[in-house]
């Protein structure tokens, strides 16, 4: 089995943290500035994702590309951020279904901070995360079954200042059989 020297990796964690500031290669994004969410906040965001209009599976298919394109070697991708809603994700032909979703989430965000106690705030890549997690939670409702898919705030949303557009095309899926998807550029990427 692999053991990692806890001291080792802290230091790394560090050396991270300070570059993350100062790169804008890793697309940096801010700290929390607010106080969080909490079980009662979830549970009433959660309500109003459902009753949004928006799809259960339209609410699962937008926090997928979040995550998928999450990588551990640089940290780069996924939902801390918000991505999705950003160019040059927001314009992948892959994504395109989250751009309404995204847009609603907006409103329901915007709606939730206008009435929120306390200064309390909700991310846009927080509730992408939660929009997904009820969805998942009122799928497995309609099966009789219960499920409670836990959900942790403290996501920021980031902005095209802070974003280098052109290295995070180099995230853009070529091939996803997930999704059942293949880019128009996989011919001109796989030659032969």
């Amino acid at each position: 089995m692999l053991q990692v020297d806890p001291s080792r990796r802290e230091a790394e964690v560090l050396v991270f943290r300070r570059r993350a500031d100062d790169l804008l290669w890793q697309d940096p994004i801010p700290s929390v500035d607010h106080p969080l969410i909490e079980d009662a906040d979830i549970a009433t965001l959660k309500r109003k994702v459902l009753e949004s209009g928006l799809s259960e599976s339209d609410l699962a298919f937008t926090a997928f590309p979040a995550a998928s394109t999450f990588r551990t070697t640089d940290k780069r991708g996924g939902a801390n951020g918000a991505w999705p809603a950003l160019a040059p994700q927001k314009d992948w032909a892959i994504i395109r279904r989250t751009v309404p979703v995204v847009a609603r989430l907006r409103e329901v965000m915007a709606e939730s901070d206008a009435g929120a106690a306390r200064g309390k705030r909700v991310s846009l890549a927080d509730l992408i995360v939660l929009g997904s997690c009820a969805a998942i939670e009122q799928a497995a409702a309609d099966a009789e079954e219960e499920l409670a898919v836990p959900f942790g705030p403290g996501l920021m949303d980031t902005d095209m200042a802070r974003t280098d557009a052109d290295s995070f095309e180099w995230l853009r899926p070529v091939v996803d059989s997930f999704r059942n998807y293949v880019d128009d550029a996989f011919e001109t990427i796989t030659p032969g």
